[in-house]
């Protein structure tokens, strides 16, 4: 059955019923889960009656038990563990323009978190509830905004008793922890439409369920948390999005745990996941994991988007999409992917929860794809590109987290499958366990694609080998001065390496010092530790590293293959600077587009001294991945001002 289609039908069906008939009865959908690293406690309840699981008892400041139709009226709670409007019946209630406020700190724990206690608005008891227009407002610990509870006693899978909550044009704002906007659970069903959902509590996602599963249907509206642990949506149920504004300003955009699954169709969705919460090790902007609490069934995570925008902005460390201990399917199709932090498209790997094993598959289809791969040593990816997908990137030999500690020091399995003419540019050198399709799909860059520990034959060489015009003469002159290693002579308009960007800048500060890099290593009282760095045993690397010009992407692992951005390349000249006795503080620069980056402030010695250029006078493109003709002009400039 097309499940789609179906969800979409009956949804059209309830909210053109809204003002008269209110829709059919069907299955409810999960209420939210706390965030990764906090998965909820609690024993799962009993069906309920009067009572729910664990002697759950629910009580409202207004109770409606059968079937009535409300216009415009204002319902009210400051007491805890009350609702402002109790729903307890299996028949028809209608709400129009409602005006709901609750006040009153719950300490009930997961009695609010899977059976609604607490809430603005909490239905249950088998009926269908159409509201539309009007406001929900709630401050407290616990206080759900609408809460649609389907009585199954928090049984994961277990049919729901027809609770159904169909909700359009109304504005819900909380401002508590644990503080869902629209929240799921017991497998309840929730139809929702051009709803203003704002949150700011910890553990509040606009979008929320629990135990017990469901569906959730939303078109429309906008969706905003600012809560840690509160992304946009937290699925323990089937929840399907569409044509509607996601943004997540602390943590990840999408969180789905266990057997459950999110399908967004034509939405705007944007992360700034900046601060890692509970057992969490990674910001991502996607997160498919099982944290193993009991709120949801141990199976297949499922994340499936098609059309609309994902903006990725996880403070420059983080990965677009996450899987860790669960099977994951992620499928993408024309989906406008922005990740501004640059380097990783996504990781499988271990993270903070255990027992289960770390295995995605990503199938893109007519979907460009740019990033780096991380897949741990225990973990499996299987990269399925199919009807015209672009990937730009590589696997990496390595796991890392945003925080430098190591997961992983060798990729684990891979399998990747190229398919109706789709393509894939290396990054960097990569290592996978099989490979389905036409080498020639295979665009080396310069770089090589090992599979099961064989060079590739056959892959395709990219254009852009020669310099652009801009770079011919200063690329000529840095190759005259000795500046450029042989295997720099190539692909000038190609990401450049972190290892490469080591061996340029060791020849650099070796001519602009006018000694060796031992003599400058003697001078500056240092050594090269071979056991700095567990990934590399590169000279320069280590060289360059022990003069703390380019430091390691964690405490032991420097990921020489990874790309460097304009920005990093910014750091490393300051530090190159430092190390020659230059002062390079007390410069400014002008650039739009850094302001309230890491890197504003140290980027105005390199720019005042013509090393650095910007993309125009307003555009630095700070995150952008250096090339390596870009590379070299600023070696061969930095020469001219630091000898």
């Amino acid at each position: 059955m097309n499940v789609r289609k179906t969800v979409k039908t009956v949804f059209s069906a309830a909210l053109a019923l809204l003002l008269a008939v209110p829709p059919a009865a069907g299955v409810l959908a999960a209420p939210p889960g706390d965030p990764p690293g906090e998965p909820p406690e609690g024993v799962m309840g009993t069906p309920p009656g009067g009572q729910g699981g664990s002697g759950v008892t629910w009580t409202g400041a207004e109770e409606i038990t059968a079937g009535a139709e409300e216009d415009g009226k204002t319902y009210a709670s400051a007491t805890a563990d009350e609702n402002a409007l109790l729903i307890d019946t299996a028949q028809a209630v209608t709400l129009r323009n409602p005006t709901v406020t609750k006040s009153g700190d719950s300490d009930g724990g997961d009695n609010c978190n899977f059976y609604g206690i607490n809430s603005g608005v909490m239905a249950k008891g088998g009926g269908s509830v159409s509201i539309s227009g009007g406001t929900v407002s709630t401050t407290a610990t616990g206080a759900n905004g609408v809460f649609s509870y389907g009585g199954n006693g928090g049984r994961n899978g277990a049919a729901g008793d027809g609770t159904t909550v169909t909700i359009a044009d109304t504005v819900i704002t909380t401002s508590g922890d644990n503080a869902g906007g629209i929240m799921t659970t017991g497998g309840g069903v929730t139809y929702a439409e051009n709803l203003t959902i704002t949150t700011s509590g910890r553990s509040s996602a606009p979008i929320r369920t629990d135990r017990g599963g469901g569906t959730v249907s939303v078109r429309g509206g906008t969706y905003t948390s600012s809560g840690l642990g509160s992304p946009a949506i937290y699925s323990t149920a089937d929840v399907t999005v569409s044509g509607a504004t996601l943004v997540s300003n602390l943590s990840e955009g999408i969180c789905i745990e266990g057997k459950n699954s999110v399908t967004l169709e034509n939405c705007s969705l944007s992360v700034s996941n900046t601060e890692m919460n509970g057992n969490a090790m990674f910001l991502d902007s996607v997160m498919l994991y099982q944290s193993m609490s009991g709120d949801a069934d141990s199976g297949v995570s499922s994340f499936t988007m098609t059309g609309g925008k994902l903006s990725s902005s996880n403070t420059g460390r983080g990965h677009v999409f996450h899987v860790t201990n669960t099977t994951a399917v992620i499928n993408l199709s024309g989906v406008e992917l922005v990740n501004t932090d640059g380097d990783w498209l996504l990781s499988v790997c271990d993270d903070g929860w255990s027992g289960a094993e770390n295995i995605a598959t990503l199938n893109a289809k007519n979907q460009t794809l740019s990033g780096g791969l991380m897949v741990g040593d225990n973990s499996t990816l299987t990269l399925n590109l199919s009807e015209g997908s672009s990937f730009t990137g590589y696997v990496a030999d390595y796991v890392i987290s945003p925080g430098g500690i190591a997961i992983s020091n060798s990729p684990g399995t891979v399998n990747v499958t190229l398919s109706g003419g789709s393509t894939w540019t290396l990054t960097g050198d990569s290592r996978i366990s099989s490979f389905e399709g036409d080498p020639a799909s295979v665009i080396n860059n310069g770089y090589t694609l090992y599979v099961d520990g064989e060079a590739l034959g056959g892959t395709s060489n990219a254009s852009g080998d020669a310099p652009s015009d801009w770079a011919k003469a200063e690329i000529e002159a840095a190759i005259g001065a000795g500046l450029v290693p042989e295997t720099l002579k190539k692909n000038f308009q190609k990401v450049i390496s972190r290892a490469a960007v080591a061996e340029l800048f060791t020849g650099l500060l070796e001519q602009a010092a006018g000694m060796d890099i031992g003599a400058l290593l003697a001078e500056h009282g240092v050594e090269i530790d071979r056991s700095a760095l567990r990934d590399t045993d590169d000279l320069s690397v280590l060289a360059a590293n022990a003069l703390g010009i380019i430091k390691g992407m964690g405490k032991e692992f420097f990921g020489g293959g990874s790309p460097l951005t304009r920005a990093q390349l910014a750091a490393v000249l300051n530090r190159t600077a430092g190390v020659l006795g230059i002062d390079t503080s007390g410069y400014s620069q002008s650039f739009g587009d850094v302001a309230g980056h890491w890197v504003e402030n140290e980027l105005g010695w390199a720019v005042s001294n013509g090393i650095i250029l910007g993309r125009d006078s307003e555009h630095f493109d700070p995150d952008a991945p250096l090339t390596v003709q870009e590379a070299i002009a600023f070696v061969y400039r930095a020469l001219q001002v630091l000898k």
